[in-house]
Formats: C-alpha cells, structure tokens, sequence
C-alpha cells in the first residue's frame, strides 16, 4: 500500500483545506492526473497523482483541514503500467465526486463539494444565502471570502423602536491574512531591522514608462554590484548564503491580503520576458491558481506600492531573505539642478534590510546601484515603444 501525503506547498505553508474531490474509492488514476484540489493560505491547487494506480482510501474529506506530510490518499498494491489513459469500466464505477468546479443544481442548491463545511457554517453565522453567491474560487466554487463580501450590515433584533447600528462581529484570521500575521510576528521576533531611503531623478524617463519593469532590472543590476543583500541568513546554523541568481518576490495587494510569488532569475532574463513574468504573476494571484513553486525561493523583494500612495515605508523583511526594496508615488519636486532650483519628477525609495546580515555601508552602496541604473535609462529597458 502506498500512500499520497499533503506535499510542501511553498513558503513555509503548513496546512491546506480540502476543496474537492477529483476521484474516488476504485478509480484507477495516471500519472500527474489530479486527484484534489485543496486551498492554502495562498492558493487553490491541484495535488496530482504521483503515479499510476487505483485509489484505496480517501483519507479527508471535504471541508477537513490537512497538514503538510498527513495522508491524503492510499494507492491498492501493485500499481498498473501507466499507459497514460484511465482504465476501467467508467460506466460501472460509483459516481466520481463533483470537482469544485460544481455546478448548481435544479433546485438551486449547490452540491458540497462546491462549498466547504467551513463556508457553510460563515455564511450561516452571517446571514448570507449561497444560492445567491458567485463563486471566486476554481470554476465558480464559493470560498470565505465570497461570503465575508455579501454579508449584510449587522443590526440590532431588539424590540426596539430604532435599530440601533453595531460593530461588525469579529472576524477570525484564516487564509492569507493569518499566514501574514504569522509571518510578520516571526519577522519581527527575528530580524534586526534598519532603513535607508533616497529619491532617483526620473524626470527624463519616457512617456509610459514601465515603472515596475525598470524596478525589476534595477534591481538586478545592484545584486551584481553589491550581493550581500541578495542572500540568505540562517542564525541557528550561523551561516549567510550569498546567490548568484535573482529571484525576486513581488509584492501583490489583493482584498484578501498581501502574495508575494516569486520572478526567477530576473538578471539573466530581457525585458520583454521580464514583463511577461510579471503579467502572468499578477493572473496567478488574481485567480488563485499560484503553482507552489511559484511562492518559494525569493531571495530579494519588491514592494511597489507607489501606485497606491506613500513615499517611504519601513518595510518588513522576511526571513530566511534579508532586504527589501519599496519604491513609492513620483512627485515633482523642486530641486538643486547645476545650482539652480528646478521641479524634477522624483522616484522616492525605501531599502529595509537585517543589520545582522549586511552593514549600513553594504545597504547604501546597494541603493546608490539602484538610483544610477534608474538615473541612467538604456534603451529598451522599461520603456514604452
């Protein structure tokens, strides 16, 4: 017998919710077929078949919360040459169970598998009637935060001539936004923060240029010139990694809390793949759909919060990375330039990195490459054709 365990799902996530079912009890299965499809703190994703074989046991169902390395499925012994089709006679086995792409019955109501134990209990304490719900998750499933959406105004049910408006209730931390409080709290209690902040003279840049994009490269470049921010800390073993690839994490704001998935190896990389990583990136998180591999192995990160307001943050850095970059709005402002005052747009930027890893002297030399690549545009490199 041999058994299918809730596999890494990146970034240090522990735990996921089974959404639905794909298969069941008697099915024979191929390789990479999926088998499941669970929803983490980040995502919801597809755990596939590691091999060929016939499912034995289902062992959660749907709604069970399951932690990284539990049992997610038991294979019978022997398993069948994989010949990359479904065998058996379909026809003749039990109903394979509603994927979470469920469909809404005639009579309305949805089947289970489209919404969790969990969803149902929220949207019951909530007042909130699924049958009018459009789901957000995989396929229309309805998810926590469709029903957190819709749930009506709380008032009061006395006998009172007036209707006297509350507080919203409380609302537990679960999903994205526990996993960042989770995170932030380890950070905190691990990172010996410092901050340095400058402003790069954008005034020359091009109509429509592609801010983010020129960040990205930015970036690169200054890994190059000063890599001991694009690096690794791990204390208990007193040891700094140092990389020679860039993976930057990019920061993504999204109602239901802050993804950062990762952009691989952005200095080998053109501009035009750059921005295609980023726009594929961004589909991911809108979706729910981010392949695990996708949430690990940053060793640098972006927040380009500027196109939301701000200038300056003291942001925070995640271990085991030990910097992060913030890029704020552009603002004119006036300026000294060959000792008379002119409105130059300005780019303001923010560097928060852990002193135990790199100096106050490594931090500066890393912004100062920063503002040169930003000050000194090349051609082709973020600029609108």
């Amino acid at each position: 017998m041999s058994v299918l365990t809730l596999p890494d799902l990146g970034e240090g996530l522990q735990k996921a919710e089974i959404v639905s079912w794909n298969v069941n009890v008697g099915d024979h299965v191929v390789t990479n077929q999926p088998l499941v499809a669970v929803e983490t703190d980040k995502a919801v994703v597809d755990v596939p078949a590691p091999h060929a074989g016939t499912i034995a046991r289902l062992c959660a169902e749907v709604g069970d919360t399951v932690a990284v390395g539990a049992p997610l499925v038991e294979f019978e012994e022997g398993e069948r040459e994989d010949t990359g089709t479904v065998v058996g006679k379909l026809e003749e086995a039990a109903p394979r169970a509603t994927p979470a792409a469920a469909t809404v019955k005639p009579s309305g109501q949805r089947t289970a598998a489209a919404v969790t134990p969990r969803v149902r209990a929220l949207a019951k304490a909530l007042g909130v009637d699924l049958d009018t719900l459009k789901g957000s998750g995989p396929d229309g499933a309805i998810l926590s935060r469709d029903v957190e959406a819709a749930a009506p105004g709380v008032t009061s049910t006395s006998a009172q001539p007036t209707a006297v408006p509350s507080e919203h209730p409380p609302e537990k931390l679960r999903g994205v936004r526990l996993a960042m409080a989770e995170r932030m709290a380890r950070a905190h209690q691990e990172v010996v923060p410092a901050s340095i902040h400058d402003d790069a003279d954008v005034h020359d840049w091009p109509p429509r240029t592609d801010v983010t994009l020129k960040l990205v490269q930015a970036i690169a470049h200054a890994c190059t010139v000063e890599p001991a921010l694009n690096c690794w800390l791990d204390m208990p073993n007193e040891t700094r990694q140092l990389h020679t690839h860039v993976n930057l994490g990019v920061a993504v704001d999204t109602a239901d809390g802050l993804f950062v998935p990762t952009l691989r190896d952005v200095a080998q990389r053109d501009a035009e793949d750059i921005r295609q990583g980023l726009d594929r990136l961004k589909q991911d998180v809108e979706k729910r759909r981010i392949p695990p591999q996708e949430l690990r192995g940053q060793t640098i990160t972006l927040s380009n919060f500027g196109n939301i307001g701000g200038r300056y943050a003291e942001l925070v850095v995640v271990p085991p990375q030990v910097a992060i970059v913030g890029a704020g709005r552009v603002e004119a402002a006036v300026v000294a330039v060959d000792g008379k005052p002119a409105v130059r747009n300005r780019l303001p930027l923010s560097l928060s990195f852990d002193h135990r890893a790199c100096s106050g002297a490594e931090a500066a030399r890393f912004l100062a490459a920063i503002i040169h690549y930003l000050e000194h545009p090349e051609p082709g490199n973020g600029d609108a054709p």
